[in-house]
């Protein structure tokens, strides 16, 4: 069997539209200003974070499960996934009862295993890596006899996945750009077919985690390492999709790579200037826009925002951190004579000045200081970078000695 098969083109996507219609949700693709603003870009989003189970993977699972007999539906199917295949997977098969059991690495979020079990399905967690879970998954659906479903190196999930494509485009005909996350490669090489069928123009940029260069090393020839942790774990794959490395060379402009800070970064920018939730491989294509400016700007541009299924705690940790990135929140070490109203004596000029107070600790026993003076660890809250160099001037002109503690301290 070749690489490609033969009816993997945009018709193989057509059918798979009309074979999911009533399935999945057409989710919107809206312009947003605040981004367009922020990255000098005309920007739409396509909110893939908006379908039933959070995320894309919902179109290939039920694109893969439509081509099954009734002796497969009845026998069952089984996934491999570190959430979102697994999720999209396990919704699909419990609303049509079909029994699916899922496969999933053994660090995978909580949540998504919470959920994917929630929808009815068998989980099994084996395996330290996708690579380890999924010959897992492939042993047992062949001592089983039950059907495999890749999740991004099978044709008929290829081509699911690709219908956002000619959505995007009916939605904003004027697109010059598509920005799509890279993982295995499924996503983009159906969302290219679609896209390029319809606007022959239009370029398809990839966005990898740079911890995670699959795709890249595969078109360039490298071999640079792909490991470590990633908050985009849903786009963390060593090895690029046999089905779609092809295609991806073929309709592809380029495939890019960015940085933890810059999907920390684009996580609470889509948060907080986008208004809407999604995960790390949901935020790569706007990581993509802040760290390769020059490509983008000015074009109209599509981001696919692929999916929402992350952590609550991990949410409140990228948007603490972004905070204390942009200094709105920091913490400030200051040393005072160890003696009644110094304290207030601060916090009244936090007061004065607008900063919210978040957090005090008050050491009368650190080594390096003398015995008659005290420091006091006091973070706070400003509007931004200006305002929080105007609390700590007035501070250092009352006469207290000041620094600013290094977040990465322990």
């Amino acid at each position: 069997m070749s690489a490609t098969p033969p009816k993997l083109n945009a018709d193989s996507v057509r059918a798979a539209r009309t074979r999911i219609a009533g399935q999945i949700i057409v989710t919107p693709t809206v312009f947003s200003e605040a981004l367009s603003q922020a990255t000098g870009a005309k920007v739409y989003l396509k909110l893939e974070n908006l379908q039933h189970t959070g995320a894309f993977k919902a179109r290939g699972a039920i694109a893969k499960i439509s081509t099954l007999t009734e002796a497969q539906k009845k026998a069952g199917v089984i996934a491999m996934s570190a959430g979102n295949h697994a999720q999209g997977v396990a919704y699909h098969a419990g609303r049509l009862g079909i029994p699916a059991t899922i496969v999933m690495p053994k660090g995978t979020p909580f949540m998504k295993i919470r959920k994917t079990r929630d929808y009815g399905a068998t989980v099994l967690l084996e395996g330290e890596s996708l690579v380890e879970a999924s010959a897992f998954a492939e042993k047992l659906a062949a001592e089983k006899g039950i059907t495999y479903i890749h999740p991004y190196n099978d044709p008929e999930v290829i081509a699911g996945q690709g219908t956002i494509g000619f959505e995007m485009l009916e939605a904003v005909p004027e697109l010059d750009t598509i920005v799509v996350p890279v993982g295995g490669g499924g996503l983009i090489s159906g969302i290219a077919l679609a896209a390029k069928s319809v606007k022959s123009s239009v370029d398809i940029i990839g966005v990898e985690p740079e911890l995670y260069p699959s795709m890249s090393n595969a078109l360039q020839g490298r071999n640079r390492p792909c490991g470590g942790s990633t908050i985009a774990e849903g786009i963390a794959v060593k090895t690029a999709g046999a089905t779609s490395l092809p295609i991806v060379r073929e309709l592809v402009r380029t495939v890019v790579t960015v940085n933890e800070t810059s999907i920390e970064r684009a996580i609470a920018m889509l948060a907080t200037k986008g208004k809407t939730v999604t995960e790390g491989a949901g935020a790569a294509p706007l990581a993509a826009l802040l760290e390769y400016h020059d490509m983008f700007e000015g074009k109209t541009v599509g981001l696919v925002i692929s999916g929402a299924n992350v952590d609550a705690r991990m949410m409140s940790s990228v948007l603490m951190r972004d905070l204390v990135r942009e200094k709105q929140v920091l913490t400030l070490n200051i040393e005072m004579p160890d003696k009644p109203g110094q304290l207030h004596a601060v916090s009244g000029i936090c007061a004065e000045e607008g900063a919210n107070v978040l957090e005090v600790i008050h050491s009368r026993f650190a080594m390096d200081l003398s015995a008659s003076s005290a420091r006091l660890g006091i973070t706070i809250e400003t509007r931004d970078e200006a305002h929080a160099k105007q609390v700590m001037d007035r501070i250092r002109m009352s006469g207290f000695k000041l620094s600013i503690r290094d977040p990465n301290e322990p």
